[in-house]
């Protein structure tokens, strides 16, 4: 839809792997690209929501919503309903708001909410805890070369090249001991050489020896390896066989141009390959990381089934790398505890029962929430499924959508009080961002742009064109636990739940 492609195309435009889950295949290649991965399924349906359709993916972005339709009727590519401003009398067509809205989004929760990191569950740890007995991830069995792991584990890893030549390329690369220096930090080693794309190549890797016996890595939750980027993206392939041409483990990670910094990589997150092309479970189970046999960090000119990497750019590359080390769940999120599912629901969606609201000060679909069969109740309740599954969440509530252009100032609220317009752009880049808000976490907030409904938003104009914003400030303030709803009869505002039934009680 309207937002949901918009997301698609940011991040791309990232270079962030993005997995379409959508109704219609045939519409979506059209709308989104052929280059993009499209998964069918029908969130009504669960059982088309298969286990493999969430192999690896770390976070969802949910802009789904029932079909809203004016009754007289609109143009091929709805431009009606799009623009957001004028009012036609709508419909709902197709899905109920309760299929879609309410029981839809229960669906895809359920489905997340085995694949995704940081749901509530049990968290895994690299041994007992501080005082205990037991080690840290300092003590983690692996390490680039010497030494020996918890536990008596060997983890002397002996790297070689291993390059587009096995298959008549001419690329090549190698692996060489850092030279030590006075700078702020050194590389162990440094994985450098040349990728060149003649005769159907295109891709240069380390690869360590086979380890024997096996790793095993069971006790943790991931990798966390440091390293001084070049700005492109590379792969870290993990392998549980000891075969040469066999099923690998992979994961891509991007890197920062000359600065040195951390890359985590989850275990869960890895999707099992052969040769690039990834692979459904009956083919391959997913990754095992007690038996780890050996590991391999590699720059391609390809992503996975055709995908070409985004950020590649053939010639010399050096990639210095500081240390490789297992790591616990908290480790292996550099990023924080980021919301890992975003919900883009609806401003309004409290105020059909508020006491005492005017509906003629209100957005239409307050006033008409019993004729479009409820579709801000089931947005709501849709909401609380979110709220209540664990998962680590936000949920952004937008104004009435428009097609104008990106760029207008934005104003974040919580309370479900909120009246205006926002741009479906801006949205997108909103939801974006706030897959690197930690923040954001256990939030839900309305947003709006500061341009009134009686004028028509052209641009933010020359000065302030590719102007980045300044997400933190904007989304600073949010309080967990805000939601706008009725309790007890009584309109909660902008206070936390649990804080109003605490004094209510009292």
């Amino acid at each position: 839809g309207g937002v949901g492609r918009r997301v698609v195309a940011r991040l791309r435009k990232k270079g962030i792997r993005v997995r379409a889950l959508v109704r219609d295949p045939e519409k979506a290649r059209k709308m989104l690209g052929s280059d993009v991965e499209i998964v069918a399924a029908d969130i009504t349906q669960p059982a088309t929501l298969l286990p493999e359709m969430f192999r690896g993916v770390t976070g969802v972005i949910c802009a789904t919503s029932c079909k809203v339709v004016p009754k007289e009727g609109d143009t091929p590519d709805r431009k009606k309903y799009y623009q957001g401003v004028k009012f036609y009398d709508p419909t709902i067509q197709g899905d109920t708001p309760e299929m879609v809205d309410y029981r839809g989004l229960a669906h895809l929760v359920d489905a997340a909410k085995d694949a995704l990191p940081g749901a509530a569950t049990a968290p895994k740890t690299a041994g007992p805890g501080p005082g205990e007995g037991g080690g840290s991830s300092e003590d983690a069995p692996l390490h680039l070369a010497g030494g020996s792991g918890s536990g008596g584990v060997a983890s002397r890893l002996e790297w070689g090249a291993l390059d587009d030549v096995v298959m008549g390329g001419v690329s090549s690369s190698g692996v060489k001991q850092a030279e030590r220096t006075s700078g702020e930090e050194d590389a162990a080693l440094v994985f450098e050489g040349v990728v060149r794309t003649e005769n159907n190549g295109g891709f240069a890797s380390m690869r360590t020896k086979n380890l024997d016996p096996p790793v095993d890595l069971s006790a943790y939750n991931g990798l966390v390896m440091r390293v001084k980027g070049n700005g492109m993206r590379f792969k870290f392939l993990v392998r549980t066989d000891a075969g040469f041409d066999t099923v690998a483990y992979s994961t891509s990670f991007d890197t920062k141009d000359q600065e040195w910094h951390d890359i985590a990589l989850p275990f869960d997150g890895f999707t099992p390959v052969f040769r690039a092309q990834t692979l459904d479970r009956k083919d391959a189970e997913p990754l095992d990381p007690s038996t780890i046999v050996s590991l391999q960090i590699m720059l391609s000119k390809f992503e996975y089934d055709g995908d070409l990497n985004p950020s590649f750019v053939p010639g010399p590359f050096s990639l210095p790398i500081e240390s490789i080390k297992a790591v616990s769940a908290m480790e292996t999120d550099t990023k924080g505890n980021c919301p890992k599912f975003i919900y883009v629901s609806s401003a309004g969606v409290t105020r059909p029962d508020r006491p005492g609201i005017d509906v003629t000060k209100e957005p239409p679909a307050v006033g008409m929430n019993d004729a479009l069969g409820g579709i801000l109740t089931y947005k709501l309740k849709g909401e609380d499924y979110l709220r209540s599954s664990g998962l680590p969440f936000t949920i952004v509530r937008p104004c009435a959508l428009t097609e104008e252009p990106e760029g207008a100032d934005l104003v974040v609220e919580q309370g479900d009080a909120m009246v205006g317009k926002i741009s479906r752009e801006d949205v997108a880049e909103l939801c974006c961002s706030l897959l690197d808000s930690p923040q954001c976490v256990g939030t839900t907030f309305e947003v709006k742009s500061t341009v009134p409904f009686s004028e028509t938003f052209e641009g933010p104009g020359e000065a302030k064109a590719g102007v980045d914003r300044d997400w933190d400030a904007i989304l600073a303030g949010l309080r967990k636990g805000v939601t706008g709803k009725t309790v007890g009869g009584v309109y909660t505002a902008d206070r936390p739940e649990e804080d109003f039934a605490a004094e209510t009680q009292a």
